[in-house]
């Protein structure tokens, strides 16, 4: 069997003396693992990084066998994304997030957003905020998405404030009064654009990575990205 498509390189690990497994995205076919024979060698390393984009040719004797891959590099992102910390670090937490998915389940969506911020090279100011924007869509493609679009007490759908840590679901200003303390901020530029203010996208990133931790990293024993947390400090001014 054998198939061809673009990638996006999300992961290598060793196997072997001299070869890799490597974990790409490829539009239309989701997240793929192949063996790249000779994956070790100088000639090699520098397409097998993080954030470049291949052409990947996949073929094994079964549909469900690991296979192999053989890659040509169509974009060296991962020279450019190594001259700025903040476009590196941002560039590693997608590449961890993909990773997240399950196999060869299209997600040709996220694929989509996370090549439009590699290339965009946003400024911090600016990609704060698309992060979190995309780590909600991340969760509503794990099955997980939060209902941001009316209040849970009330059904109201204006000057939603908060969210309920547990169902994941709108609370408006009104209702959320007494259980302020329990609740967690909703930015509102996640729900009606517009601008961040100052702390809203620090206010993003502890909503998303709370229902990240509730039903994804915790569940599968997984601790959350290290680069996570050294990467929102640079993209999150606070107040």
């Amino acid at each position: 069997m054998q198939w061809t498509g673009e990638g996006l390189i999300i992961g290598v690990r060793r196997h072997g003396e001299s070869s890799v497994i490597a974990d790409v995205m490829v539009a239309g076919r989701g997240r793929q693992l192949g063996l790249v024979r000779g994956g070790r060698t100088g000639r090699m390393a520098p397409t097998l990084q993080p954030g470049n984009s291949v052409q990947v040719t996949w073929r094994a004797r079964l549909e469900d066998h690991l296979g192999t891959f053989a890659l040509e590099l169509l974009s060296a992102r991962a020279a450019r994304l190594m001259e700025d910390r903040v476009q590196l670090y941002a560039s590693q937490l997608l590449c961890e997030h993909l990773r997240l998915l399950p196999e060869r389940d299209p997600h040709d969506r996220l694929l989509a957003t996370v090549l439009d911020i590699l290339d965009g090279a946003l400024p911090p100011g600016a990609l704060g905020p698309v992060l979190a924007r995309f780590e909600l869509v991340l969760l509503e493609e794990l099955g997980f998405g939060l209902d941001l679009t009316s209040c849970a007490a009330t059904g109201t759908t204006h000057d939603l404030t908060h969210v309920s840590p547990r169902s994941g679901r709108a609370v408006s200003r009104a209702a959320a009064q007494p259980w302020l303390d329990r609740l967690l901020p909703l930015p509102s530029f996640l729900v009606g654009g517009g601008e961040p203010g100052p702390g809203d996208v620090a206010a993003a990133f502890a909503l998303t990575g709370h229902f990240l931790d509730m039903h994804v990293w915790i569940p599968r024993r997984l601790d959350p990205p290290p680069i996570r947390d050294a990467l929102i400090p640079l993209v999150a001014p606070q107040a």
